[in-house]
């Protein structure tokens, strides 16, 4: 048996430092294995004590019987130090460290943490600074956490990991009051060995776990979670991820404007993108979403119908989901006269969406009778009914209507209780039916049903090797100037705008007669790099004009800057073209194409995508490229919008896929690369760089 598996389902624990009070934080562990019905051995450890809880005290590790598969360490950080060596000395399989006092209180906390690492050996950590962990499969429960005074725990099938302790009670405490079944819920915390990954990748293979949901602060080694996730997804098991940290600043920008446009949670975006993890936007979908999909109810087309006997609730739920992108159509003929036929009287609304019973609510033959009608009709796809005030005195009644018509249908069913009625959702939620408190829960739980089943649908990917690493002459370092920036791009495919670069009134006046009739002046520097900031871009200038604009633009320069520039780039004017921004943004995640709106607007607008490139030496495929345009907010401008001419998008990708293949050759020689504006002209004629941005690492002999 593999340590982490003895963590998760161990036959035997040693509770280091166990109190014989359950009042205090460690009593607890002892109280909880009985109390939760723990049928392993349990070893507790305190020599002022010869018994705890009728079970035989031991005073120090090295005095235990066996080598217990875990030990959850109640000392402080100063005494964990050497109960982990001793653990470890005798063969305990893993150690589950409560204590905190290590990295996060800072450097002298790092140091402590580092040489807890290395008192382990090879014995696994979980922590140190967590709660802990509990199996609710096998009623193990490896932890302190106060949310454990609840009597009765609920198994089910969502397998939770967070990096707090204080979210991992909370959230189970919240699905035993909802009647959510999980299955592990484990706080990784500080990380010093195990991590989030580790436990998704235990968690693929757990057979009592269909959902992993996460709780993530930070990811610490990304490439072993990309690896996990996979893994889960390839298992066909979802993964529900809330990060914490959202307004963090992000990347500040240096020589391009793509570092501070991708941020540090945009990065998280395109890692979840990439891996097929499932976000959730608010705390509460977490919980909500993860529940959902536990039920493995496949959502096949988007038009939703929404069964209520209160108007006001049911105009809720329609909106959110019309809001998430979800149809809601009317009853066909033949559904709107199979409801009309099982009620009488003109109060129903049976010929719109919501369809409003009225009465059926207090009428549980009826309530059957809609539901079946709705789930059988081949106008809908999903069912929400809306619990109305009777989930108050009767929660059985919409309850028992459902659960007796679920097996007729395989579509996804869900509830959204109208009035404040906890008992009524966690009977729905025990009858196999996810019930949400909010019209937001409901329809990000149908969102996340579909990504589910869209992701399902893609064609498998074939995987291509990247290019090789292209070897950089000397001269190539450090900051390029525009035109060599550009040169570069051109060495892996990607064309640029007619150009020469001039040093001269008179050789500027010369390429502009070449380039016209109208063009595009612009400094040219290595050193500076947001020209327009210092008066350094001209645009729709006429040839005869440029001497003096020149002339002007170089007085600009040096009053701005206080260094009189010397050289200059005439271009061509481009007219009629779509602008994108196409940037190498690297973050500790990894590497990333960013996309977007380009041009002068591109950090006011901020419409951007962020598209994570493969770590495993593979290139990116078109059809990622295409699916991340198609993300913008502006992509109809790429599109034909409104009668405008269609851009040429197959060289837009194509030059986006030659970027990419760019960043993956040079590898960490490319320290920054940006292309703004990239040209996109009309279908079929090819696209143009009108300016870049590339940063090169220089050689060391």
């Amino acid at each position: 048996m593999s340590a982490l598996l003895k963590l998760l389902r161990p036959r035997s624990v040693a509770v280091v430092g166990a109190s014989a009070d359950p009042a205090k934080t460690s009593g607890r562990p002892v109280a909880y294995l009985r109390k939760h019905g723990f049928q392993g051995r349990i070893y507790p450890v305190n020599p002022k004590a010869s018994d705890i809880d009728g079970l035989r005290c031991y005073p120090d590790v090295r005095s235990l019987p066996e080598a217990p598969d875990v030990a959850i360490v109640l000392l402080s950080a100063e005494r964990t130090q050497q109960a982990i060596r001793d653990l470890a000395d005798i063969g305990t399989g893993a150690a589950i460290v409560l204590a905190s006092g290590y990295s996060e209180t800072g450097e002298e906390g790092a140091r402590r943490q580092r040489e807890l690492r290395e008192a382990a050996g090879n014995m696994r950590i979980l922590g140190p600074n967590t709660i802990g962990l509990v199996n609710l499969t096998d009623r193990i429960t490896l932890s302190a956490s106060g949310a454990l005074e609840i009597d009765q725990l609920h198994s089910g099938a969502v397998g939770l990991v967070s990096q707090s302790g204080g979210i991992l009670g909370a959230l189970l405490s919240r699905a035993a009051a909802r009647g959510i079944g999980l299955s592990k819920l484990i706080s990784t915390s500080n990380e010093v060995d195990l991590d989030l990954a580790d436990f998704v990748d235990a968690l693929a293979d757990d057979p009592a776990t269909r959902v992993i949901a996460l709780y993530v602060e930070s990811i610490r080694n990304p490439a072993t979670f990309r690896a996990a996730t996979r893994k889960a997804a390839r298992a066909g098991k979802p993964v529900v991820a809330f990060k914490i940290g959202r307004s963090e600043s992000g990347a500040q920008a240096a020589a391009s404007h793509t570092g501070a446009l991708a941020g540090a949670d945009g990065m998280y975006d395109a890692l979840f993108e990439d891996t097929g993890v499932i976000r959730a936007q608010a705390f509460s979908d977490l919980l909500d979403v993860s529940a959902a999909l536990a039920h493995e109810r496949k959502l096949r087309g988007r038009r939703i119908a929404v069964l209520t006997s209160t108007g006001g609730a049911g105009t809720l739920v329609a909106d959110c989901l019309g809001v998430a992108g979800f149809e809601l159509p009317p009853p066909d003929a033949a559904t709107g006269e199979a409801l009309r036929a099982l009620q009488t009287g003109g109060h129903a609304a049976l010929d719109r969406n919501p369809i409003d019973v009225t009465l059926a609510g207090l009428q549980p033959e009826l309530l059957r009778g809609a539901i079946r009608i709705v789930l059988e009709s081949d106008s809908y796809d999903a069912l929400v009914v809306i619990v109305g005030s009777s989930g108050v005195a009767q929660p059985e009644l919409m309850a028992g209507a459902l659960k007796d018509t679920l097996a007729a249908s395989d579509k996804p069913v869900m509830a959204y209780i109208s009035p404040h009625a906890p008992r009524a959702a966690e009977v729905l939620s025990r009858y196999g039916i996810p019930a949400f408190h909010a019209p937001e829960s409901v329809s990000a739980a149908m969102a996340a049903m579909w990504q589910v089943h869209a992701r399902s649908q893609r064609p498998q990917r074939s995987r291509q090797q990247a290019a090789k690493p292209v070897p950089l002459t000397c001269a190539e370092s450090g900051s390029l100037d525009e035109a060599r920036a550009k040169a570069l791009f051109a060495r892996f495919g990607i064309p640029g705008v007619r150009e020469i670069v001039v040093r001269s009134d008179d050789e500027a006046a010369k390429a502009a007669t070449m380039l016209g009739p109208r063009v595009v002046l612009k400094l040219l520097s290595s050193e500076i790099t947001h020209k327009s900031d210092v008066g350094g871009v001209a645009v729709n200038v006429a040839p005869e004009d440029v001497p003096e604009r020149l002339r002007r633009m170089a007085a600009d320069v040096q009053r701005h800057t206080g260094r009189r520039p010397d050289a200059f780039l005439v271009q061509e004017m481009v007219s009629g073209a779509a602008e994108v921004i196409v940037g190498l943004h690297r973050d500790p995640l990894g590497a990333a194409i960013l996309l977007g709106m380009g041009g002068v607007v591109a950090e006011l607008v901020r419409d951007t995508t962020l598209l994570l490139l493969p770590e495993d030496g593979t290139a990116l495929a078109a059809d990622q490229v295409m699916a991340a345009l198609q993300r913008l907010k502006t992509w109809p401008l790429l599109d034909g919008y409104r009668g405008r001419e269609r851009a040429d998008v197959p060289a837009l990708v194509e030059a986006i896929l030659a970027f990419a293949g760019m960043a993956a050759a040079l590898e960490d020689q490319l320290i920054e690369a940006e292309i703004n504006p990239l040209f996109v002209k009309p279908a079929g004629q090819g696209v143009c760089a009108a300016d870049g941005v590339a940063v090169l690492r220089g050689h060391s002999n």
